[in-house]
């Protein structure tokens, strides 16, 4: 019995070594528990900042549109019949009258149609989808041509 607690006592641990090995684990416990710490931090400021430069264009698009609009409507005033009046007058254009018009014909000079952009109302026919027969047939009906009538498609029809 001496000798088994010999060797028993041989090849305990010191209590020391057993600290450290708990003061090791303890500290590898808690270095993964940082790591995953970090890596969350990392990961929410990408997305933060993601969403920031998201919000960020939202803001230059809203700014465009308004842009465009504003000069859609300066274009609208530029284009209006009194401005265009008082262009015309300015450069000195003057009203025409009707009997003041006159019209020169020139020889050679073929008409152009009139670009036509659309077609008239009405004029179109409505589309029907063709199906192909494959995708209209029944799985019975192909059961039975190729199962119960294999020969049928190598049969010709012979007229007399």
């Amino acid at each position: 019995m001496y000798r088994v607690q010999n060797i028993t006592q041989a090849y305990s641990q010191a209590p020391w070594r057993k600290q450290l090995q708990w003061i090791g684990l303890f500290m590898l416990a808690l270095i993964i528990v940082a790591m995953v710490a970090g890596i969350y931090l990392s990961v929410s400021a990408q997305a933060s900042t993601a969403g920031r430069e998201i919000q960020i264009m939202y803001a230059e698009m809203e700014e465009i549109r308004r842009n465009i609009e504003d000069m859609e409507s300066q274009i609208a005033y530029l284009v209006s019949n009194s401005e265009m009046e008082k262009r015309a007058e300015e450069l000195g254009f003057l009203p025409v009258e009707s009997d003041e018009i006159f019209y020169i014909l020139v020889p050679g000079y073929i008409k152009s149609g009139q670009a036509n952009l659309a077609e008239p109302p009405g004029s179109t026919l409505p589309v029907i989808p063709t199906i192909s027969p494959e995708y209209t047939q029944s799985l019975m009906d192909w059961l039975s041509e190729r199962v119960f009538d294999p020969a049928s498609p190598l049969v010709q029809e012979v007229e007399p």
